[in-house]
């Protein structure tokens, strides 16, 4: 009897061995062409390099769907505006501050959670363009996707306006517009994709 156990045991973990054995080169196919795909998309946008590290990591769930890399990339870019918002916050915590420099950042908190929203609302247009019955549905939510991620890219824009000028030199503007750079650039690559996911229409 034990050795019956033993034998059915046997044959279990040797067929289970198999099937992962032969998975394995189907699974990295399946990443490689994705990559390839990420790759490839990315010489679109203005950013190629920074497109292609920002979305290499979420290639088994893209895999060749342009409305699903621009889903991911507003993703990822609104992750970045929301840690961006809650890093200008703390620095308007210093006690060092002077007006203009609290004020800005007060602005720029504004200016930060208005591009949160926005690319969320973005979000939600994309996905709708996956379901869309028709041209005419499909071209109204990726209008709105456009419009919602090209205001987002313009309140950046004005984040980083606001520590214009020599007077505003110093670690704090230095500071912020290192992230809105990095902001504004997720968020404009966002926008190629989503106008690469029109093309594709």
């Amino acid at each position: 009897m034990a050795q019956q156990i033993f034998y059915t045991l046997f044959l279990f973990l040797l067929s289970t061995t198999i099937l992962t054995a032969s998975s394995a080169p189907v699974a990295a196919i399946t990443s490689k062409r994705a990559i390839n795909f990420i790759q490839a998309s990315c010489k679109a946008t203005t950013y190629p390099t920074v497109c292609v590290n920002a979305l290499s990591g979420y290639a088994n769930s893209i895999q060749t769907s342009p409305r699903r890399l621009a889903e991911t990339a507003l993703n990822v870019t609104v992750t970045e505006a929301q840690s961006t918002k809650v890093f200008v916050w703390r620095l308007g915590r210093f006690k060092t501050l002077n007006k203009r420099e609290i004020q800005a950042i007060k602005d720029c908190i504004e200016e930060i959670h208005d591009a949160v929203d926005r690319l969320t609302k973005s979000i939600h247009e994309v996905k709708m363009c996956g379901s869309a019955k028709g041209r005419d549905q499909f071209w109204f939510h990726m209008s709105n996707a456009q419009t919602w991620t090209s205001a987002a890219l313009t309140n950046a824009n004005t984040c980083s306006d606001g520590f214009a000028g020599r007077v505003m030199d110093g670690r704090i503007k230095n500071s912020v517009r290192a992230r809105i750079v990095n902001l504004g650039r997720g968020t404009s690559n966002a926008l190629a994709l989503i106008n690469a996911f029109a093309k594709k229409y």
